[in-house]
């Protein structure tokens, strides 16, 4: 799928992802979506991204910009990387297709944007919470809430950090 001369090209707006997404949903190929702050990379993120894109053809991330994580309420230090950075690193992954940055808090409107075929979160979230559900659910889609890899978190990571 991933045909680019950067990690950069495969960063994108809104507009270019929801066409992408209909290039290849019209090529008869099924599009995953997840979403989050991929605030510092570990290896329960890999696992978890790796799953997700197991479940089509390609995959789409979007990204919280550094405002929405700072309205998330993740704490005072977060995000630790810029956004630009953390779509970077995202994008550098060989089963990333495409990354999207989205300002809002819950990426409902970028969902409704780009109508994947397959909506996956964390283990942390229960189907009925799942932001953009019906969105997927309506048009026939799938929404999966994909297990945590034990012992890899974010805020744990954070935690280990501060106490060195």
């Amino acid at each position: 799928m991933t045909d680019f001369s950067t990690t950069k090209d495969k960063i994108v707006t809104r507009g270019a992802a929801a066409r992408w997404v209909r290039q290849i949903q019209a090529q008869g190929q099924k599009v995953v979506f997840t979403n989050g702050c991929f605030d510092l990379l570990h290896p329960g993120h890999i696992e978890y991204l790796e799953r997700a894109r197991s479940l089509g053809d390609a995959l789409i991330v979007g990204v919280n910009t550094d405002e929405s994580v700072a309205r998330l309420a993740k704490g005072p230090v977060r995000p630790i990387t810029p956004e630009g950075d953390r779509a970077r690193v995202l994008a550098a992954l060989a089963g990333v297709d495409r990354v999207v940055l989205f300002a809002e808090v819950t990426p409902l409107e970028l969902i409704t944007a780009l109508r994947p075929d397959v909506l996956v979160k964390g283990g942390d979230y229960r189907l009925e919470e799942i932001v953009g559900r019906e969105v997927v659910l309506d048009r026939g889609g799938q929404v999966l809430a994909l297990p945590f890899v034990p012992g890899y978190s974010t805020t744990a990571l954070l935690a280990r950090i501060r106490q060195t």
